[in-house]
């Protein structure tokens, strides 16, 4: 069995190491880098997110990394989106101001409807039926770090179109908000399956196995 090559991509964000870290584990071959020729042969992209979105975004673009995510994603090379990570994805942003995100997915990023911000700690999610991502771990807790996230659908408005529309899983802090989405070559969660112990692990593995 082949180990698949993940970028991890080196844009600026902080705390990456643990994730290289735990895709190593997952059985992959990581390389931190931002080179276009690395993110674009690589059979993996990961694009981890700590911060405030405007900050991300701004980072992302000073190394291209939008019309990287685009292209691969043209030709269903497979990205995986963590935190703000996960956040970019969408179409906008209202931290701190009126922010435009990468438009990948329908939605707006919002501060969450909950007693106490930042949601921070373990939390069940409530994946579809039938995800291959959470395949083995669906009853399982994940750790969360965040103020803000998306309380839609993406799938909204998609229905009896030609295109399948993304697959959500949903938690909770306060209200319901997304926590993972599956879209052909585009994954995103908003916990960090870094530093969600085993079940985390298993949700890499997961994500990594049509790769081996």
């Amino acid at each position: 069995m082949t180990a698949p090559h993940v970028v991890v991509l080196d844009y600026g964000s902080g705390n990456v190491r643990s994730a290289c870290r735990a895709l190593e584990r997952a059985g992959a071959e990581v390389l931190l880098s931002a080179r276009e020729a690395d993110v674009m042969s690589a059979d993996a992209l990961v694009v981890p997110g700590v911060g405030a979105f405007a900050a991300v975004m701004d980072q992302l673009r000073r190394v291209g990394a939008p019309s990287m995510i685009d292209r691969r994603l043209a030709g269903g090379r497979p990205v995986l989106g963590i935190c703000v990570g996960l956040q970019v994805m969408f179409e906008a942003s209202t931290e701190k101001g009126e922010h435009e995100g990468l438009g990948q997915w329908h939605g707006t990023v919002e501060r969450l409807e909950a007693p106490v911000v930042p949601h921070m700690g373990w939390s069940q999610v409530t994946p579809p039926a039938g995800s291959r991502l959470f395949r083995g771990v669906e009853d399982q807790r994940f750790y969360f770090v965040h103020s803000y996230g998306v309380l839609t659908d993406p799938a909204q408005g998609m229905a009896g179109g030609p295109m399948t529309p993304p697959r959500t899983t949903w938690a909770e802090h306060g209200s319901r908000f997304v926590a993972a989405v599956e879209d052909g070559a585009l994954t995103a969660t908003q916990f960090h399956p870094e530093k969600s112990g085993e079940a985390g692990a298993q949700l890499l593995r997961n994500w990594l196995e049509p790769l081996t």
